[in-house]
């Protein structure tokens, strides 16, 4: 007989498992992080988590916080979603991000802005330099046709699925669901309009920062990207770590960047100062 076999038996079996290292799970309480970012106080720390692949993970950040993502085999890939906290119909936009900022690869100083221009997040850090805004997250019909019929029930999910899990956690549905932008694998758009495949992943230990420009709903899923033509459902592991942090002054470099960054930032800073005159009513 197997030995979760019975009830008794199964919550025997896992609380046995109270203590063991288990590779992906979050940090509980997040505080107890025994390997802080550098120069981050372990009591500052918000969430500490690392995925494989299909994990999928949401959380609700305050502004000014910081979220790194960090690739800890050198051949991931983070679809990641971002919608604003209090009111969760404005979301990224990927069109308008590209579009305002006259650049469609991401690199330090890239803002990542809602459907109404303003500033969700900005990228502060990025050493891994392969970042797609273009292609969205996997649908389960391309898992099922790569992996299998029942993949897509299975560990094997698509993006879109696990995205809206995430989603789900929030409150929200299919509708709030645009496309994500994916994080550590990107592609190029050639001359003639095709899309190509970067294959070339990042380096073990890239990592990508991020800055919460308002409070923020954040979700990430761990999945292959679409393109990516590998047989194997590879997307290696992930930590993701976020800890609180002051908001962008005045003069912040990001801020400050070029006329459409301060104009996002501007349009941002006035919806804040209404929300805060209006007590949240809009």
């Amino acid at each position: 007989m197997s030995e979760t076999a019975t009830t008794y038996a199964a919550r025997a079996h896992a609380r046995a498992q109270e203590g063991s290292v288990v590779e992906t799970q979050p940090t509980v309480p997040s505080t107890s992080i025994s390997d802080p970012p550098a120069g981050v106080e372990a009591r500052d720390v918000l969430w500490d988590e690392t995925l494989g692949a299909g994990g999928y993970a949401a959380r609700a950040l305050p502004v000014g916080s910081r979220i790194r993502l960090v690739d800890i085999e050198g051949d991931t890939c983070v679809a990641l979603m971002l919608h604003r906290a209090d009111r969760p119909i404005e979301r990224l936009c990927l069109p308008d991000t590209v579009k305002l900022q006259w650049q469609a690869y991401p690199g330090p100083g890239y803002l990542l802005l809602s459907d109404m221009g303003r500033v969700l997040a900005s990228l502060l850090e990025d050493t891994a330099g392969r970042h797609d805004t273009f292609c969205g997250t996997s649908l389960p019909a391309e898992i099922a046709a790569r992996h299998g019929s029942d993949a897509h029930g299975g560990a094997l999910r698509s993006g879109r699925e696990r995205l809206l899990l995430a989603l789900a956690k929030h409150g929200l549905a299919e509708r709030d669901l645009p496309t994500p932008i994916n994080l550590f694998k990107g592609v190029r758009i050639e001359a003639d309009g095709a899309i190509s495949f970067l294959p070339d992943s990042s380096r073990p230990g890239a990592h990508v920062l991020l800055r919460a420009e308002q409070d923020v709903l954040l979700s990430v899923a761990v999945v292959p990207h679409r393109l990516d033509p590998r047989p194997a459902y590879r997307a290696g592991k992930v930590r993701l770590t976020a800890w609180r942090g002051r908001p962008a002054a005045d003069d912040d470099p990001v801020r400050t960047a070029t006329p459409e960054a301060r104009r996002a930032f501007e349009n941002t800073a006035e919806e804040l100062a209404l929300a805060v005159r209006t007590g949240g009513a809009r």
